[in-house]
C-alpha cells in the first residue's frame, strides 16, 4: 500500500493539474496518438527552428504540451488550422524533427490530465534516441517490424516490455543483437504514420520510464543485472 501510495504521488506530480505544465516537468503521455498532422513549414527560429502544423486538433491552449512523433513540444501559437511549436538545438539532434519532409505526416497526442484514463504505457515524450527500420513483414493480419536501435539503449529493451516508436506506445517482442521487434496491429497502421512507414524510415524511441529507473537503480548498486533477470525469470515475471 505504501508503494501505490508512493507511485499515486509520483505520477500527480508528473502530471501536473491541466495540460499546461511544461513538457520537462510535469506532463506525460500514454503512447496511443489522438490523430495525425502534416508538417506545414519549418524555418530557423533562434538557434533553433519553429514547426507549423496542420490538424483537427480542437480547443487547444497556449503553452500546453504536444507530443509530436514523440517529441512534447509547446504550443506557441494557434489557430482553426493546426499550432506552431519551437523546437531546441537538443531536441533537434535527438529526434528525427530536423529532417522531416515539409508536407509529411506526424503522430500527435495532448498531454495526459491527471483524471484521465491511462491507456498505452507512461511516456515521458523525452525521445533517448533515434532507430531505424531494417524489416517490416506482413504476418497474417499484422506487421512486424524490426528495428535497429543506438546500443546504449538496448540494456532498456526487453522482451514484452514497453517501448515508444514515433509516439506509439507498443510492446517489444522480441530483442537481438542491436536490435528489436514490434508486431504492429491493422487499427494501429490505419490511424498512425505507420502507414507510410518503410525500411530505412528513422523513428525516434523513447524506452520505458520503469526500465530506465531499475537500470538506473541495478546500476548504482553495483548488481548484476543478470542476476536479477534470472530471479525474474524464476518468479515468472519475464
Amino acid at each position: 500500500m505504501r508503494r501505490l501510495r508512493w507511485f499515486s504521488f509520483v505520477l500527480q506530480r508528473r502530471m501536473g493539474r491541466s495540460r499546461g505544465c511544461g513538457c520537462y516537468e510535469n506532463d506525460v503521455f500514454t503512447g496511443l496518438v489522438e490523430t495525425t498532422g502534416k508538417l506545414a513549414r519549418r524555418e530557423e527560429h533562434g538557434p533553433g527552428f519553429r514547426l507549423d502544423v496542420s490538424c483537427s486538433l480542437e480547443e487547444l491552449e497556449l503553452g500546453e504540451s504536444i507530443s509530436v512523433n514523440g517529441a512534447c513540444l509547446t504550443v506557441t501559437r494557434f489557430d482553426e488550422n493546426g499550432f506552431s511549436a519551437d523546437v531546441s538545438v537538443e531536441t533537434a539532434e535527438k529526434t528525427t524533427l530536423g529532417r522531416l519532409e515539409v508536407g509529411g505526416d506526424v503522430n500527435l497526442e495532448r498531454s495526459l490530465a491527471l483524471g484521465d484514463r491511462l491507456g498505452g504505457h507512461l511516456v515521458s515524450g523525452h525521445v533517448d534516441g533515434v532507430g531505424e527500420i531494417t524489416r517490416m513483414e506482413r504476418q497474417g493480419d499484422a506487421i512486424r517490424v524490426d528495428c535497429r536501435a543506438p546500443a546504449e539503449l538496448m540494456k532498456y529493451v526487453a522482451p514484452k516490455g514497453s517501448i515508444t516508436l514515433d509516439g506509439v506506445s507498443l510492446t517489444v517482442n522480441g530483442v537481438s543483437d542491436g536490435g528489436f521487434h514490434v508486431m504492429l496491429i491493422p487499427h494501429t497502421v490505419e490511424v498512425t504514420t505507420f502507414r507510410n512507414a518503410k525500411p530505412s524510415s528513422a523513428v525516434n524511441l523513447e524506452v520505458d520510464l520503469l526500465a530506465r529507473y531499475v537500470v538506473r537503480y541495478l546500476e548504482a548498486r553495483g548488481d548484476d543485472a543478470d542476476d536479477v533477470v534470472e530471479a525474474l525469470e524464476r518468479a515468472g515475471r519475464l
